[in-house]
């Protein structure tokens, strides 16, 4: 369960959530936390404590930033058409999805490199979510063994970027089931890794060089220095790439190495078809933007797809998931529809699924939790999302996600 607790009513029923900031809960929360009053304000915080080469890979977009920007300019192209005088004293927002239930109605996207911005990221990520009653979703850029945050952080849905190689695919697939994953996150939208001139201009490389620049970066954050870096290499040693294929991959920090990406670009149809008969759990998609691609991935049997432009980080100018939307659920039949990119505030949830998502995940937010508060920092970014989406639905009218549909919604004119 969140840390955000719920009162009861006269029935016995659930009525409303406790606030995620008051006065009161103000003076008990570590004080890096007391002026985060909403998700954007983690980045404005992460923004002053990570190294500039960090926050750059994690807030950065590719090129022009046109997709990123289209991200937040397609939920505010939605406005809301409240009904007023019902009975909304008995609220839930929890949520079903791919036959599990959860608290509420959003996950934590799968983020690379999470550990290089937070200590024990991906495990932080992880043990928060787990508490919060949500899914994280493990990324396979993860600087962690996917063995270790399976057990420590009890994650069961591992995200994988894989080639187009039959045997490769068979091994990773055979590592993944053996540490206790139960959905397969198929990411489809990277056979190559998008143009971020950002990360080029702010000095981040992946593997990171040793340079001066890099050193000084570091230097001028200390309490990242000391708190994240310095302490993982006092506690686990150099981090590597640790799970983009069956085998260890090479260190964060490397001179000469390159981080292998080949053989991205021949993954194919068939591949996710031998993938659907291998994998006995959960299998999703992720980064379905076409109708055509979702229609194609519930002929295969993938139980889910995510929408998704992947935060817009891969091709600039792709269209925005929630645009895409519409055309996609039409497709999908009995698969579930998640959706990613842009998701900021309690009514962005409500919006995506009125429009038809059964459930959205959110990214670079937890990851800047993590990074300024640790697991308090991700507990207290699901708590602030999920009395967003309690406050909201009361003030709709309604009492369970179900009742959300396109009839509460109109185009918002410019």
């Amino acid at each position: 369960m969140s840390a955000t607790t719920t009162n009861q009513n006269a029935a016995g029923g659930p009525t409303r959530l406790e606030p995620a900031v008051t006065q009161r809960t103000l003076k008990r929360m570590p004080r890096r936390l007391r002026g985060v009053l909403a998700l954007d304000d983690f980045e404005t915080a992460a923004r002053r404590h990570l190294p500039r080469p960090i926050f750059g890979y994690v807030a950065g977009a590719c090129e022009t930033g046109a997709s990123f920007a289209a991200n937040r300019a397609a939920f505010a192209a939605h406005a809301f058409v409240p009904r007023v005088l019902r009975d909304v004293g008995d609220r839930s927002q929890r949520r079903t999805l791919m036959g599990r239930a959860y608290e509420h109605p959003f996950g934590i996207s799968p983020m690379g490199l999470s550990a290089l911005a937070a200590y024990d990221g991906d495990v932080v990520l992880a043990a928060a979510a787990r508490a919060a009653g949500i899914p994280a979703v493990m990324s396979a850029t993860s600087l962690t063994p996917l063995e270790r945050v399976a057990a420590e952080g009890g994650s069961r849905w591992f995200q994988a970027y894989l080639p187009g190689d039959d045997a490769r695919i068979e091994a990773m697939l055979a590592r993944v089931a053996a540490a206790g994953f139960d959905t397969l996150v198929l990411t489809v939208d990277v056979p190559v890794s998008g143009n971020r001139e950002n990360n080029v201009r702010n000095g981040f490389d992946a593997p990171l060089k040793p340079s001066l620049r890099l050193a000084w970066d570091g230097a001028m954050r200390p309490r990242w220095l000391v708190g994240t870096a310095l302490r993982t290499l006092a506690a686990r040693g150099m981090p590597h790439f640790e799970n983009m294929d069956a085998l260890r991959g090479p260190p964060i920090v490397s001179r000469n190495v390159v981080r292998s990406t080949k053989g991205r670009d021949r993954l194919a149809w068939r591949h996710a078809e031998l993938m659907r008969a291998r994998w006995k759990g959960s299998f999703v998609l992720k980064g379905v933007l076409a109708a055509e691609d979702a229609r194609r991935a519930r002929e295969i049997g993938c139980d889910g797809i995510v929408v998704s432009n992947h935060g817009g980080r891969q091709l600039d100018g792709a269209i925005a998931p929630l645009e895409a939307l519409g055309p996609i659920v039409a497709e999908a039949g009995s698969m579930a529809v998640m959706l990613e990119s842009g998701v900021r505030r309690g009514t962005d949830v409500l919006k995506a699924l009125a429009l038809g998502a059964d459930f959205v995940f959110v990214g670079r937010p937890f990851l800047f939790a993590a990074a300024i508060a640790g697991e308090a920092g991700v507990r207290h970014a699901v708590d602030l999302l999920a009395e967003e989406i309690d406050r909201d639905m009361t003030l709709l009218g309604i009492r369970t996600l179900d009742e959300l549909s396109s009839d509460l919604l109109r185009p918002e004119r410019p």
